[in-house]
């Protein structure tokens, strides 16, 4: 990226993405699209996303108080007051309309050449087929059903034809616009950063068996599998076109010890208990329902071996700390981006459902973990960084470990 791109904080280029074997390949138009609503993501954020504090503070708190002769109790008395406020109208348009339009070129891009990365993908699976284990008998819970997550047609399991790869292909190739090109020339940032950090906190040793959850196409798990390629990793997921696109994105990648398998978290009877020494999820419970979730943990903790690890990547849960409008801020996903668990899941004591799942109070720690990308041409988050609601690549780590942290 040039010093005057630069200065101007643009998002890199689209073309800059590494292109793996079953990567749609985009024209000039698709990529430029992209680039569009890559920088169109940072504008909303970072340009335009503060007015909304600005708009609460000078125009809607002021007519609250003056009708109710109080302060909002809640984040949802000040969604319903935004709500009425011309300029969070517009941000809030503008935001999901770029959502949209994101979900549209990629899926148009990947249908244009569906035939491709399906013969691609077909082949890197054949070629190894005891690496990707799926099963029709898993069916997909309601509450990864019912909506279009992320806006995205048929969520992460929808096939426009039998035995496609379409889902994943999407997911995959318009990530880059959703986070503005601030995960990295693969999109694995995040992967990136957990091997990076299991590293400083157990230098010297690798894990053995690592369970990822929730993996859609694996971009989280790859990179672990490339940084311990000793490790037993199993990676799962309940949508078999995203599974598909995973297994065959991660042999081109080189990344040969992982198996997909469709499973349900929720019951992970197939595994013995103690069975792993890191169970991990990223960005993934919100996204569970409030029956899920607590089962999941209960899984987690179960098929985790003493001394073993559980990681949750997450954005923070709502707290006492955090103020009323902060958190109508981040829920703005849950009402306006097809997240319909994402509200009530960041008001749970996060804390509290990993004690009810047999972990104690002194085992439990919070964390940040920041992307960690190509600096040459991704911006890389200062080493100070917080979490700043996907202004930023950077994430709390809700974490655990069970007995105790290995000395």
């Amino acid at each position: 990226m040039s010093k005057s791109a630069a200065s101007i904080d643009v998002a890199p280029p689209y073309r800059a993405l590494t292109m793996h074997d079953v990567s749609p390949r985009p024209t000039h138009d698709e990529a430029a699209r992209f680039d569009f609503l890559s920088n169109f993501n940072k504008f909303l954020s970072g340009a335009l996303g503060p007015g909304n504090a600005v708009t609460y503070e000078k125009n809607v708190l002021p007519e609250f108080t003056k009708q109710h002769g109080r302060e909002p109790k809640d984040r949802f008395e000040i969604r319903h007051a935004m709500n009425e406020d011309p300029f969070h109208q517009l941000w809030s348009a503008a935001k999901r309309n770029s959502m949209e339009m994101r979900q549209q070129n990629g899926r148009a891009m990947v249908l244009r050449q569906i035939d491709t990365p399906d013969a691609k993908a077909r082949e890197l699976n054949e070629s190894a087929p005891d690496t990707l284990q799926l099963n029709p008998d898993i069916e997909v819970p309601r509450y990864q059903s019912a909506v279009d997550i992320h806006c995205m047609p048929g969520s992460y399991h929808g096939e426009e034809r039998p035995g496609d790869v379409s889902a994943g292909a999407n997911y995959d190739c318009g990530i880059f616009a959703t986070t503005a090109g601030g995960l990295g020339a693969l999109s694995d940032g995040g992967g990136q950063a957990l091997a990076e950090w299991w590293q400083k906190e157990r230098p010297g040793v690798s894990p053995k068996r690592i369970l990822d959850i929730g993996c859609t196409v694996g971009h989280n798990v790859v990179p672990l599998a490339l940084a311990f390629p000793d490790a037993e990793i199993v990676a799962i997921d309940t949508a078999a076109p995203s599974l598909r696109y995973a297994h065959a994105r991660a042999q081109s990648l080189g990344a040969t010890n992982i198996t997909f398998i469709q499973a349900n978290a929720e019951d992970l009877s197939r595994w013995a208990d103690g069975h792993f020494d890191w169970v991990q999820t990223t960005m993934f419970l919100h996204e569970t329902s409030g029956t899920a979730l607590p089962r999941i943990i209960q899984e987690c903790g179960r098929v985790l071996g003493d001394g073993g690890l559980m990681l949750h990547l997450e954005q923070p849960q709502y707290s006492d700390e955090m103020s009323l409008f902060e958190q109508f801020l981040r829920d703005w996903d849950a009402f306006n981006n097809n997240e319909p668990f994402w509200s009530s899941m960041h008001a749970l004591d996060l804390k509290q459902q990993m004690i009810d799942a047999g972990f104690t109070k002194d085992n439990l720690f919070v964390t940040g973990v920041r992307a960690v990308v190509d600096t040459d041409i991704f911006p890389q988050q200062a080493a100070d960084a917080k979490e700043d609601h996907g202004r930023a690549a950077v994430w709390n780590a809700y974490g655990a470990w069970k007995g105790g942290k290995p000395a």
